[in-house]
């Protein structure tokens, strides 16, 4: 085992502490190649998908790479913006706008940035430029709402890869999940109740989340029961009857079974039985992404029409809203206790003892 090089150390440096924010991720461009280095990570990982290696190796490198990244790519391309991937780009402003409060919070926090599990800006290397900024704190905060193996697991994986090859690790905390938060919730209900006062409210509200193989939920993945659990607190929460609205499942790959409803086969019976107006929410996600933008924006919009539905609206995710930003904020103040910063004068103390002692720096 090698270690990664470790940064300077500093006598009397104050301790820096960071909020580390983590997505799933996304191809640097939208064309063939990019999408398939961004595949072939993603897809290579066992969280992920859980068949046999020696045969998914095979399925993998044989076929899925080299016919996926051709459609995949155009699809992208189809909700690619001029600032690059709408995920990167809202994780960067939410970041930011995280980032942009810390002063009128009075957090401890002094660095704020994000990661992607997948592609770039990868783990190890903002792990890397935190530790070289001097941080030995950091709370880590997985994007996803609601647990999932593949999703905040593999960042835990990321993770402690990364610690097994760091010397001087840092504290770590983790941010399990906020599928059920009253700040979340709260966000949520804001977004949605903010679209239907701008343009009134819908026959119906169905709330899609990404779904997962059927297996997952059978050995004790907690993803499924957490989606609806924050399905039904937002219904609570918008007062809707139980005819107003449903939960599905989307993004299903292969011919297993997944969690069902389906996304799909729902909007397209509301779209049969001529459902008038239908609204699209997706609170698994924070940050509009690929499949957001073109699994429902594109893709679902046209099978809601096309089966006879009268009209469709996409809402947008919580991205980098301002109420979003705040539920955030308070999410990650719950588990920020104790990590109040030293003194100044403590640390100059510090480092004059050192000194006195024979310490360069």
């Amino acid at each position: 085992m090698s270690y990664l090089p470790e940064p300077e150390f500093e006598h009397g440096a104050l301790p820096r502490t960071a909020i580390l924010l983590i997505n799933l991720g996304t191809p640097d461009a939208p064309d063939f190649w990019s999408v398939r280095r961004y595949l072939k990570q993603f897809l290579s990982d066992p969280r992920v998908v859980e068949i046999p290696r020696a045969l998914w190796w095979l399925i993998l490198n044989g076929i899925i790479l080299w016919t996926r990244p051709a459609a995949s790519a155009r699809k992208y391309a189809a909700v690619w913006t001029n600032g690059g991937s709408p995920l990167r780009m809202h994780s960067e402003h939410l970041a930011a706008e995280l980032r942009r409060r810390l002063p009128e919070s009075g957090s401890a926090v002094s660095l704020v940035e994000y990661a992607m599990c997948y592609g770039n800006p990868s783990i190890e290397s903002v792990l890397n430029k935190l530790r070289a900024a001097g941080t030995e704190r950091v709370l880590l905060v997985p994007l996803y709402p609601q647990y999932a193996a593949s999703t905040t697991g593999a960042a835990y994986d990321a993770v402690g890869n990364w610690l097994r090859r760091t010397r001087n690790v840092p504290e770590i905390r983790w941010i399990r999940h906020f599928h059920d938060h009253p700040a979340y919730i709260r966000a949520l209900t804001r977004l949605v109740s903010d679209h239907w006062e701008r343009h009134g409210r819908p026959a119906r509200l169905l709330m899609s989340f990404h779904g997962l193989p059927r297996y997952t939920l059978d050995k004790g993945d907690p993803y499924h029961c957490e989606c609806h659990k924050t399905a039904r607190l937002l219904a609570d929460a918008l007062g809707l009857a139980a005819e107003e609205w449903q939960i599905s499942f989307q993004s299903r790959f292969g011919a297993a079974r997944w969690l069902e409803p389906y996304t799909v086969a729902t909007l397209r019976e509301w779209g049969r039985k001529a459902s008038g107006r239908v609204d699209v929410v997706c609170p698994g996600f924070v940050a509009d992404c690929l499949e957001t933008l073109e699994e429902i924006g594109i893709e679902g919009r046209h099978t809601f029409l096309a089966a006879g539905g009268k009209e469709f609206h996409l809402l947008p995710c919580l991205n980098a809203r301002e109420d979003w930003v705040r539920a955030l904020q308070e999410i990650c103040a719950g588990h920020l206790p104790g990590w109040e910063p030293a003194a100044p004068d403590a640390a100059d103390a510090t480092r004059k003892r050192a000194m006195a002692l024979g310490a360069k720096k």
